[in-house]
């Protein structure tokens, strides 16, 4: 699998709120690193803390994919089962295949959690490059 494909499994396992998906996607030593207060958590963390924002999530529209090497910036608008959504951007570092790491960047003034977030206008589709 290209590092462009583990990206867009990633997000529809997210869509489809399957664990498994995204879990067979992450490497044994994952981290995630986010704004909110989240440090470098290991996978099980990451799972009891972010997995359960699944459940509000509709969509994730991939507007950006920039990747090289072994790593990739991912900028997307994310849809919500309210009617809101938000953009993010989430660097992803890869090795043996798999996610070795995820930083995401909150966008904006949307805030955390994000279902507070006002409804955004659709993006325009800039596409994938370098991956």
């Amino acid at each position: 699998m290209t590092n462009e494909e583990i990206i867009q499994n990633y997000y529809s396992a997210w869509e489809k709120k399957k664990w498994s998906g995204v879990e067979r996607l992450l490497a044994d030593g994952f981290t995630f690193t986010s704004p909110n207060d989240d440090d470098h958590i290991d996978k099980r963390a990451f799972k009891a803390k972010c997995w359960p924002e699944a459940d509000w999530i509709e969509r994730f529209e991939l507007e950006s994919v920039i990747g090289r090497d072994n790593e990739a910036f991912v900028k997307y608008l994310c849809r919500n089962k309210n009617g809101r959504s938000f953009r993010n951007v989430e660097h992803f570092r890869f090795a043996g295949g798999k996610v070795e790491a995820i930083e995401v960047y909150f966008g904006g003034h949307q805030g955390y959690p994000s279902q507070n977030a006002s409804i955004s206008q659709p993006a325009s589709t800039q596409g994938s490059v370098g991956l």
